[in-house]
């Protein structure tokens, strides 16, 4: 077998803000019933976090868990883990109507970083991202492509998309992020 690699290896951007693959990031798929107290058992003991609200993201002590649609969740968690966190989470929901997947290699993570992070993204979706606050969470598109994204704080940004476009989102965030292409209001 061999060893898992990021989509962009670590590729790296510094202009008016930072962009940068985020390496190797666990990301599990749960889909089912979300006011179920299994499968809020089930996510709390994955992460240590609660189920979000529409459009949020918790922190919890083991991982991170994003809103994504009325029956699916993101589990965000170290990638090495994710394999036991989907085989735990399948074990505590035998007896529900869901699903978990590791998706971990199927996406590429990147992090905008700088005072101007929520401007870099603006500049590729419609999303409105003067709203956006830490803690919550978007899904939505960047130019073509699917992607979601959320703060993690004031000054980075942090964007999932297919590792298949990872190359064409890079390029997007760091056009994006040219010296000289700063927005002033």
């Amino acid at each position: 077998m061999s060893d898992a690699v990021s989509a962009l290896q670590g590729a790296s951007f510094d202009g008016y803000c930072k962009v940068e693959e985020a390496g190797l990031v666990g990301m599990i798929t749960l889909r089912g019933d979300l006011s179920s107290t299994g499968v809020a058992k089930a996510v709390k003991a994955a992460t240590g976090a609660a189920i979000p609200g529409q459009g949020k993201i918790t922190d919890g002590v083991k991982g991170r868990v994003g809103w994504m649609s009325p029956d699916e969740l993101l589990l965000i968690t170290d990638h090495i883990e994710a394999p036991k966190v989907v085989e735990a989470a399948t074990r505590a929901l035998a007896k529900e109507h869901a699903l978990v997947v590791n998706v971990s290699d199927a996406r590429a993570v990147f992090r905008v970083k700088g005072t101007a992070c929520r401007e870099v993204i603006a500049k590729l979706t419609p999303a409105d991202t003067s709203l956006m606050q830490p803690g919550m969470l978007r899904r939505t598109r960047i130019a073509q492509i699917p992607a979601a994204f959320y703060l993690e704080d004031d000054e980075t940004a942090v964007l999932v998309c297919f590792r298949s476009v990872a190359q064409y989102a890079f390029d997007l965030l760091k056009d994006a992020a040219k010296p000289g292409g700063e927005v002033f209001s």
